[in-house]
């Protein structure tokens, strides 16, 4: 502790200095362990025979019935920024999970204002598209609703029923059949990560070779389509497949460079493929070139994405023994690494560092900086460096502000909570999701978590599923199943279509509070919608159902034994009616003939 009080008297006193590139190369090695090495992988990675089975696994053709049984969908210009901002997200809170749909609420968000007739017609097809009893009558209703379709109104259906990938598609096909109208690059780019997500590789392929094949029309297939396919696929831990659509980039006549090889990079970090991507780096250096970027992105995974202080000091180290310059993307990794792991005094000496450095900490270094303070309870430290940043220039964002807030609620202060998200309102900050998941997980009572609900619905701020999710697990732990299905009934009313870990969350709940009928009934839906249910939950269901079965024929058994017990008895209780011989007198007369006794005849 007074070590850390010293860092912090020096550290929050003196002014940070400018940045000088020259120092960027004096390597930060004497704080991390150098023994910690790890070879190179083997190419089985990304040897031929793997990319010669993969391309003809991968169908560039719909010669499959597309009924059998999240990325982004932006515009293909900012595809170069999108790789950009994939590179490095230490500020992904640890709520958000690998499959959000951050893709789909950019669609939500781009329409900003929407008229009255478009509104009102986009949840005319919502209703029809989620009305469950009328699935077989579907594409009838859709023929008959009288809607136009067009850009907007297609994308903004698609991303409300994105987690119904058939009601999607039926629309999506509907859609592309009306007249005048021909789906844009974002209504493919919607429908292929919605495919992809519910692992319908298959029919996302079909798109793909359908997006290419434009009848009268240049080809629409972009990078970013198969930036798209390439997360999808890492989604699932598929890395061959991933890799083998990196190298289909050739196929499409596009160019590779070290932006695609960034965005492949990004893609296995973000849903922790880690290992892979460093393997993917090393092997491929003669290709792409090692450099600051690439090795960031590596670094990024195993700091905020696999979160292992080790690993990540084993790559510094790597990048330092190559002669790889550390840039304030990889400090701001690093401090947040150890941020999160709580280790405070490591934190600080990495910042101070950068002092030495003269390396200029940006808002993510700050962010990682309050956030370890306000953990290790030094609040008021955390406010004064929050201080020293506006000084500096950097405006606090939300996350600034959420990096005070959630180490407060966990510590119980919820009085500084408050004034901290006062003040956040104040300079005109609008709170995140995040903001209220902090204030969620605090509150003890149902009426608050409704009231707090309804506030932040008030305040333009949307839950999510990982808001209702969170809810209903709380509410499950309380054994409050009233208020689980009334939570159930208002994401459904609110717009949030309940996908696969909304359903996992439900059933879990509902079964570890008997509700076995209940729990059963939701799993059946869940396997309707075609989501794979969790192991766990699937074998407890099953084995309930199957207990239930024996105890059925157990019980149809006994009542067959009764009804044999009951026949049985009557049959003695007739047996014992009738008068045994031996107390009946002897009627009939004995006769002797030559000194013998006989029974009379």
């Amino acid at each position: 502790m007074r070590r850390i009080r010293g860092l912090l008297s020096v550290l929050l006193t003196n002014d940070l200095k400018k940045p000088n590139p020259s120092s960027y190369v004096v390597p930060f090695a004497a704080d991390f362990c150098p023994n910690i090495t790890r070879p190179c992988a083997t190419r089985s990675l990304i040897s031929s025979p793997v990319l010669n089975f993969y391309s003809h696994v991968l169908p560039f053709s719909s010669t499959d019935s597309l009924f059998t049984k999240d990325d982004t969908s932006g515009d293909p210009a900012t595809y170069a920024n999108q790789n950009a901002a994939v590179c490095v997200d230490d500020d992904v809170d640890e709520d958000r999970d690998s499959d959000a749909d951050t893709d789909y609420e950019d669609c939500h968000t781009s329409l900003k204002s929407l008229d009255e007739g478009l509104e009102r017609d986009i949840e005319a097809l919502v209703h029809i598209l989620r009305d469950q009893t009328l699935r077989s009558e579907m594409k009838r209703k859709l023929d008959q609703c009288g809607v136009v379709a067009s850009s907007e109104l297609v994308s903004q259906v698609i991303a409300r029923v994105r987690n119904d990938w058939e009601a999607a598609f039926t629309f999506f096909l509907w859609a592309g059949k009306q007249p005048g109208y021909s789906h844009s690059l974002r209504e493919y780019h919607l429908m292929i990560s919605i495919l992809g997500k519910m692992r319908k590789f298959d029919t996302a392929w079909s798109l793909i070779d359908e997006m290419r094949t434009q009848i009268g029309g240049p080809s629409l297939v972009t990078p970013q389509t198969l930036l798209i396919m390439i997360r999808r696929y890492c989604a699932v831990h598929d890395v061959g497949r991933a890799i083998s659509t990196f190298y289909a980039f050739k196929r499409f006549k596009f160019q590779v460079g070290m932006d695609e090889f960034h965005g492949l990079l990004s893609a296995l970090c973000r849903y922790k493929n880690v290992q892979d991507a460093e393997h993917l780096l090393f092997c491929n250096r003669d290709v792409f070139h090692f450099n600051t970027k690439s090795f960031n992105i590596v670094l990024n995974g195993w700091c905020n994405v696999i979160g292992s202080p080790r690993e990540a000091q084993r790559i510094w180290w790597e990048m330092s023994k190559r002669g790889i310059q550390h840039d304030v993307v990889s400090y701001a990794s690093i401090i947040s690494c150890h941020s999160k792991a709580g280790n405070l005094y490591k934190v600080l000496k990495i910042f101070d560092r950068m002092k030495e450095l003269e390396i200029s900490p940006d808002r993510k270094v700050y962010n990682a900086m309050i956030r370890a303070l306000a953990k290790g309870r030094f609040v008021k430290e955390a406010t004064n460096l929050m201080r020293t940043m506006e000084e500096k220039g950097i405006a606090p964002n939300a996350v600034t502000y959420n990096s005070l807030i959630k180490p407060l609620c966990k510590a119980r202060k919820i009085d500084e909570a408050r004034q901290v998200f006062d003040e956040m309102l104040q300079h005109g900050l609008p709170p995140s999701v995040q903001t209220y998941h902090a204030f969620f997980r605090v509150l003890r009572t149902g009426e608050e978590v409704f009231m707090l609900l309804e506030k932040m619905k008030n305040t333009g701020c949307k839950p999510n599923s990982d808001t209702y999710i969170m809810l209903i697990r709380k509410f499950c732990r309380w054994r409050q199943l009233d208020d689980v299905f009334k939570l159930w009934s208002q994401m459904i009313e609110s717009g949030v279509s309940p996908d696969r870990s909304s359903y996992i969350v439900l059933i879990h709940g509902l079964f570890l509070n008997g509700k076995l009928e209940e729990a059963h009934r939701y799993y059946m839906e869940m396997k309707e919608k075609q989501y794979l249910p969790e192991p766990k939950t699937e074998e407890m269901l099953q084995a309930w159902l199957s207990g239930k079965l024996q105890k059925a024929d157990v019980e149809h058994n006994q009542l067959d034994g009764t009804e044999a017990n009951r026949k049985t008895r009557l049959t003695s209780k007739r047996c014992d009616q009738q008068p045994h011989f031996l107390h009946e007198p002897e009627t009939r007369r004995v006769v002797r003939e030559r000194g013998f006794s006989f029974w009379e005849k």
